[in-house]
């Protein structure tokens, strides 16, 4: 193979990227940002994720960078498309970017004399593959889909945090193909570069589109039906949700994955395919409930908690003018400096929108939620300031540091509402311990 180029190096391509040069493919990576492609030229990571740095520089012998996609096309024998899809107004996604790229694609594959392997492995529309992407490709390249060059949908199933870990050892690799040639490639790419040995799924492109979204349908589904059992069990003397839910995930049926009470999905995937999956269905001018049910009681978590923090400060005797409130967690998840549909930091607009004195902290995401909070909170230094002045203490992200807080650097007791039963106070420690349903 004379290589691999992927088109799109944002926080899910320049992983990929840096992942195939790290196994010893040469990659060329194509973008539109000047700085982002000097960056990566120099061995630096233009991106923040975990790993992602040390990737970059010892993979920088595979890994050039270039603006030209006709060069990155032309020097390599299979491309990975890896553009934003961005949600429209309905919910489905949109080709704008995908489409342009393929443009560039087609021309590049008009001088090309060997045959080369198209990627789409951006999330898309089912349909979109056979229906868009074969379509310019040919019109543009003059040449024959299948015989001249290929075509494939391979999406990612990875999360921000851990999209190197989560892309070199998936559970299996989704593979939409037209021809069999072109899956038995793309078959054989991940398995020099996997470090597990994961199972295959291959189907068609159409098939695989559907999939693609489904899955994040369903797991959404799990999340939502585990905080709605939270939300009874919190209305019920000595009901646990989070006993109630371990026991479930132990029927091989159901499983224990993404069943956990806490706080709402957020970030850039799972509420996008949920709401794209519903777009689907209307389509086709068919009822999609289950889908349309789960996205609505999802954005009702916040409300919810919101009510719930109010309801415990009102026990306390605190009005909003007395009231502080230290938040430990605003992005969407650990690991991550993402804020995208955060509900934790939705929880913070709402508080803080409402009068209520807020201190916030997080790990990561403390410029990106700077954007969108302006002046109206405290910001931290550390977990133990944010909650230095509070009367109420929360953890709304499951960060690892968030399991330790040296209490005793925290001058007076105070109530605490641990919204995903991480924290481990220790004993001697003198707080009134809240968990999301109990």
């Amino acid at each position: 193979m004379k290589g691999i180029s992927v088109i799109g190096l944002g926080k899910l391509g320049l992983c990929i990227a840096a992942c195939f040069a790290d196994k010893g493919f040469k990659v060329t990576g194509v973008d539109i940002d000047i700085d982002k492609i000097a960056q990566i030229n120099k061995g630096i990571s233009p991106i923040e994720e975990t790993d992602l740095a040390q990737l970059v520089k010892k993979a920088r012998r595979n890994l050039k960078a270039t603006g030209d996609c006709e060069e990155a096309v032309l020097n390599s024998d299979i491309s990975f498309v890896v553009v934003a899809t961005p949600s429209l107004a309905d919910g489905s996604f949109s080709n704008e970017y995908l489409e342009k790229t393929l443009h560039k694609i087609g021309d590049a594959l008009k001088k090309k004399k060997g045959y080369h392997v198209v990627v789409v492995t951006s999330t898309v529309m089912p349909q979109t593959v056979e229906k868009v992407a074969k379509f310019i490709l040919e019109k543009n390249s003059g040449k024959k889909c299948g015989q001249d060059f290929g075509l494939a949908y391979n999406p990612e199933f990875i999360a921000l945090g851990s999209v190197i870990h989560d892309f070199l050892n998936p559970d299996f690799i989704l593979i939409g193909e037209l021809n069999k040639k072109d899956g038995d490639i793309l078959e054989e790419v991940y398995k020099k570069t996997c470090e597990n040995k994961p199972r295959f799924a291959r189907m068609s492109a159409l098939n695989a589109e559907i999939a693609k979204i489904t899955l994040n349908c369903y797991i959404t589904t799990k999340i939502t039906f585990a905080n709605s059992l939270a939300s009874i069990c919190e209305n019920v003397q000595g009901a646990d949700a989070f006993t109630i839910t371990q026991a479930l995930g132990m029927d091989s049926r159901i499983g224990s994955k993404y069943l956990k009470p806490g706080l709402g999905y957020g970030g850039p995937c799972f509420p996008r395919d949920n709401v794209a999956f519903a777009a689907f269905a209307r389509r086709l001018e068919m009822p999609a409930k289950l889908a349309e049910m789960v996205d609505e009681v999802n954005r009702d978590q916040v409300l919810r908690v919101v009510n719930r923090i109010k309801e415990i400060l009102n026990s306390l005797s605190k009005d909003k003018k007395n009231a502080h409130i230290g938040v430990l967690g605003l992005s969407y998840k650990p690991n991550t400096p993402i804020v995208e549909d955060s509900q934790a930091l939705s929880i913070v607009q709402v508080l803080a929108s409402e009068g209520y004195k807020v201190s916030v902290f997080d790990p990561q995401a403390m410029e990106n939620a700077r954007g969108v909070l302006g002046n109206s909170v405290r910001y931290a230094k550390d977990k133990e300031d944010c909650l230095s002045k509070a009367d109420l203490g929360m953890i709304c992200v499951p960060w690892e540091e968030f399991r330790k807080i040296d209490f005793k650097k925290i001058s007076k007791n105070i109530t605490f509402l641990d919204c995903w039963r991480i924290l481990d106070a220790g004993k001697g420690i003198k707080i009134h311990y809240l968990g999301v349903g109990i």
